[in-house]
């Protein structure tokens, strides 16, 4: 017996060295394969010819777009946050949670509240969203694609060049098979199998988690760029887009930025007129990016003393975010953490996905989970306006004490699909490195909390079917018990309600949480033009979900990766020729 424990212990830690990048690797070139990675500090050469395109953030767009644009091109990404190459949280399923729960500074994960009192995240590193996100991935539906004016030729073979290199099939759980039984006994039919394709009914999508539980982000896209023409600063800031205002229109020029010592660098185009600076900065730091560097409502601009380039009203208005509402599901046997694998699609305007089996492992049941936490009663005795990050942190540390019991289960989660709600962003400084004001007006729009009613309704309905049941070994609850267990699971800093598990619509408002898929401030035809170039303004672009005024898909993490690698092969022929 003590053999064949040795030898399961000598296979474990083989697998460790097969899927663990040594902490080692990027004291000089960061990760092996990726040589043009390197700190903001390391800006030698930057004034000697200028670049083709200045791409501003490397996430889950600017990394394709700039892996393709490099391929003829001088190219420069500049990224604030680090690598996920060797950040396990980042790069295990496993630690998916706790990434979330990280609010230092240097968190891949940057954390942030909305005005409407829902806890949020954004990307704080070298892949952006894909590094943080739950790793479902599932294309556009055509409609979408029909909407925005895109070539669905060019459209069908660029999502084909991002799934050959990070997407995968997903192992698919129990959990994830019991579900899948309950939406088709709830309705949600046909099942259409394992598709990337939209599709109403229900399906298995893909996943940029590999058999092992290893996260494949956009930041490995930059593998296939031309390492001779492309270079990637991480942790590096832009502070600014600087401009030549001498001519009847505004030019970009090139960027400011700061490096991980707070020292300041400048960047510039080369002098071709076809060169530019691309933000992909995401919903959230593009709309505030233009805005510090003098593109924005001029009112607003004019209160932080910021020198008006162009006045654009819309910039920052506009933005969306899906709401997404829980319920909890208690298991009595134990049960293995999945992501989102299932998906009901529905022509309700509501799509139900799941996840289950967070703080399952020694080392995470000891962290708050970000914003889907299984912790029954978590924070419910604080009063609303007192769950600060303060609380939240205070309760991790006490948390030590909670028997796991309290951790088995999963969640139904219940996305409405392009809310009708909007709202706005707004600057509160001009630091940049400090989240801007954003509100989302939850269910302002009554359609969009009659669907959310709807929804739940239907969640229930898959969590009382008998293959749900028959999975947890639970008996079957009432409606109200169940909202009631997620109105104490879910965190908000929304003050809630005595009949908010009796009434759906008080549930839905109490209850609301994020998916993460917020999009807008920089729509087509109010900021930018149907080729993503900024409106009055030469040589600046914008690539990226800002432009968007839905969001695509059950997840849009594949159509914005999809676009990066679209944009730059649409520029590259408008230049080029085909």
């Amino acid at each position: 017996m003590a053999s064949i424990g040795a030898l399961k212990f000598l296979l474990f830690l083989l697998l460790c060295l097969l899927n663990y990048p040594p902490l080692s690797q990027g004291k000089k070139n960061w990760y092996e394969g990726y040589p043009f990675i390197r700190r903001g500090r390391s800006v030698e050469g930057l004034r000697n010819g200028g670049y083709d395109y200045i791409i501003v953030g490397g996430g889950t767009a600017g990394c394709p777009l700039a892996a393709t644009l490099s391929e003829k091109f001088k190219v420069l990404v500049l990224e604030r946050g680090g690598v996920p190459f060797n950040n396990p949280n980042v790069t295990f399923l496993q630690n998916f949670h706790i990434t979330l729960a990280d609010t230092s500074p240097t968190s891949a994960s940057q954390y942030f509240i909305s005005t409407d009192g829902v806890l949020n995240a954004r990307g704080r590193v070298l892949g952006g969203g894909s590094s943080i996100n739950a790793g479902f991935y599932t294309r556009a539906s055509p409609r979408f694609i029909r909407k925005v004016g895109w070539d669905t030729k060019l459209v069908n073979e660029s999502y084909p060049w991002v799934e050959k290199q990070v997407v995968h099939r997903p192992k698919f759980s129990d959990w994830q098979r019991a579900v899948r039984d309950g939406l088709l006994d709830a309705g949600v039919s046909p099942f259409n199998g394992f598709t990337y394709d939209h599709k109403y009914g229900t399906k298995v999508g893909g996943t940029i988690f590999d058999r092992f539980g290893r996260r494949h982000t956009a930041a490995e896209l930059l593998a296939t760029g031309n390492p001779q023409k492309l270079t990637v600063l991480v942790h590096a800031t832009v502070q600014k887009i600087v401009f030549d205002t001498t001519g009847k229109k505004p030019k970009a020029i090139g960027v400011i930025f700061k490096d991980e010592n707070g020292k300041q660098h400048e960047a510039f185009l080369g002098s071709g007129r076809q060169s530019e600076v691309i933000v992909s900065s995401g919903a959230i730091g593009t709309p505030q990016l233009l805005m510090l560097s003098g593109i924005g409502p001029k009112e607003e601009l004019q209160k932080f003393n910021i020198p008006v380039v162009l006045d654009n009203e819309f910039v920052g208005k506009g933005m969306a975010d899906n709401p997404m509402n829980t319920i909890f599901v208690p298991s009595k046997r134990p049960v293995q953490q999945s992501l989102i694998e299932t998906v009901g699609i529905t022509n309700l305007g509501v799509y139900i996905e799941t996840s289950c089996g967070f703080g399952q492992s020694k080392d995470s049941i000891h962290c708050h989970h970000g914003i889907l936490s299984a912790e029954i009663g978590q924070l419910s005795t604080i009063p609303p306006k007192q769950r600060s990050r303060e609380a939240v942190e205070a309760f991790v540390k006490s948390k030590k004490d909670i028997p796991i019991e309290a951790f088995k289960g999963g969640f139904i989660l219940s996305k409405v699909a392009s809310p009708w709600s909007t709202g706005e962003l707004r600057l509160i400084n001009t630091n940049v490195e400090d989240n801007p004001a954003v509100t989302f007006n939850y269910f302002s729009h009554p359609y969009d909390l009659k669907r959310c009613v709807e929804g739940i309704r239907l969640a229930i309905k898959v969590v009382q079917s008998q293959h749900v049941s028959n999975y947890t070994i639970c008996d079957r609850e009432t409606a109200e018990k169940m909202l009631n267990i997620s109105v104490q699971a879910n965190i908000n800093l929304i003050p809630k309600h005595p009949n908010d598990t009796k009434s759906l619509e008080q549930f839905c408002r109490d209850s609301v949480i994020t998916i993460w898929h917020y999009h807008g401030g920089c729509h087509v035809g109010k900021v930018v033009d149907s080729e993503h170039k900024v409106l009055g303004v030469d040589r600046l672009r914008v690539v990226d979900g800002s432009t968007f005024s839905e969001s695509p898909g059950t997840n849009p993490q594949a159509t914005v990766m999809m676009m990066g690698r679209y944009m730059g092969l649409k520029i590259l022929r408008d230049r080029l020729g085909k």
